[in-house]
């Protein structure tokens, strides 16, 4: 069930205001609850100081393991790993109290880890079971197979359909199950007549145990095998990073008992398959520009004069990932190939000029003079017109709904920024040196 409930302005003072007692109040009462907290935050609150103060106040309520986030990134994590965290550490095994102590001694390993939150083994609660154990002797006694004693657990206390009934235009199902008097109570079951073979009833506490015990409310499996999860969040540095540190402090403390073993899912998994496809994807990019400017300019030096405009792009964005983030994720790698067009394009613009004016008989010197003055508004105006539009999401980062829009943006404006100032000036003394060198090689054959 969701509930909501309304934090003051100063939530971030106080750990144990009234309204936050009664949240420890209600998780305590309840491990399964889930509850919808809507709080009002200051306008100019930072997501990731807004998320670790929430941390820090759930810290100090025992007994309850916590996962912050938003619902977008939980929705996804969830159906990247199956739970609602950006790292789940999977225990296979078949004892679940095994697992149990796995999960706890894995989260003791992990929890130093920098830059790792929100740790949490999954939650197994007991709830009261009542267990009908077959007596395999006394149902042999009475000449009853396992099958039909099972048929009839199944069909006394889950029931079955056996007819509908109709009313007007509504339809309701007829079930078959044993009476009331027979289910609520473990004397009532016991005393649920069970049929023989030669058409006598016996008790069904004759031929089998009934037990009233504490068992676990779910048993979390996958691919046919139990498991338990340890599931985190990140804050402050990449998941792929902090995952390699989670495999070296398991494997440095944790020994896993014969038929166990840890899966790791994710979205580290998501990103280290999207770091292959953005990979391949760089190098088709590259390809294609080159086999472009090449078909442009036929002449392999100048083309790859081009091309040495990427890295002054790349140092930028760089630059804008270092001072903002830190963190180079798939948003911000999007950025970079990005500027691979944006970087070549002003190397397109100049050289293609440069080359113009050179061929109309102007000396060199005097062409990239002209080139330049030509050429310097077009490329601040488009420089310029870009950079505009993308202030905006580099400083709304902190807000929520622009994860994947803001490193991307922060890294094209970086670039942007360095590929434009360093092209005006690197760029016509690299090409003078090309185009004079290529001269005097012309020259010292002309003589011979």
């Amino acid at each position: 069930p969701e509930q909501n409930t309304n934090f003051s302005d100063n939530y971030l003072d106080e750990p144990f205001d009234p309204q936050t007692q009664w949240l420890a109040d209600a998780l305590h009462r309840d491990a399964e609850r889930f509850l919808l907290l809507t709080t009002a935050l200051p306008e100019d609150a930072e997501l990731e100081t807004v998320l670790d103060d929430m941390r820090a106040k759930l810290a100090t309520i025992p007994g309850i393991a916590s996962t912050v986030g938003q619902p977008l990134g939980h929705r996804i994590d969830h159906m990247v790993s199956g739970t609602q965290a950006a790292i789940a550490i999977k225990i296979f095994g078949d004892d679940l109290s095994k697992l149990l102590m796995l999960g706890n001694s894995v989260k003791g390993s992990i929890e130093g880890i920098e830059g790792l939150v929100d740790v949490a083994v999954e939650q197994i609660t007991e709830s009261p079971q009542l267990q009908v154990r077959a007596d395999r002797g006394m149902l042999a006694r009475y000449g009853i197979t396992m099958e039909e004693f099972n048929r009839f657990i199944t069909l006394a206390f889950a029931g079955e359909k056996v007819s509908d009934i109709y009313e007007g235009q509504q339809r309701f199902d007829v079930v078959m199950r044993l009476n009331s008097d027979y289910t609520e109570s473990v004397e009532g079951v016991r005393n649920a007549l069970i049929d023989t073979p030669d058409g006598k009833k016996v008790p069904l506490g004759e031929v089998a145990e009934i037990v009233s015990t504490m068992g676990p409310n779910a048993i979390s499996r996958e691919n046919v095998q139990r498991k338990l999860v340890v599931s985190a969040n990140t804050s402050g540095r990449d998941v792929v990073s902090i995952v390699e540190d989670i495999k070296d402090a398991i494997a440095k403390d944790i020994m896993l008992p014969e038929g166990y073993r840890i899966e790791y899912g994710g979205q580290f998994e998501s990103a280290r398959n999207a770091n292959r496809t953005l990979a391949l994807a760089t190098v088709l990019a590259l390809l294609v520009i080159f086999i472009l400017l090449y078909g442009e300019f036929r002449n392999m030096p100048l083309t790859i004069l081009v091309l040495c405009s990427l890295p002054f792009a790349l140092i930028g964005g760089i630059f804008a990932v270092r001072i903002s983030s830190g963190v180079i994720s798939i948003p911000s790698t999007i950025g970079f190939i990005t500027l691979l067009g944006i970087a070549v394009r002003n190397g397109v613009l100049l050289i293609s000029r440069y080359m113009h004016l050179c061929e109309s008989g102007l000396p060199v010197r005097e062409s990239i003079l002209a080139g330049s003055a030509d050429r310097l508004n077009p490329i601040l105006m488009t420089a310029l017109t870009s950079a505009l539009a993308l202030i905006p999401l580099v400083l709304s980062g902190g807000k929520s709904g622009n994860e994947i829009q803001s490193p991307m943006g922060i890294v094209v404006l970086g670039g942007l920024i360095t590929s434009t100032i360093i092209n005006i000036y690197i760029l016509p003394v690299l090409f003078e040196w090309i185009y004079t060198r290529k001269a005097g090689k012309q020259a010292k054959e002309v003589k011979k």
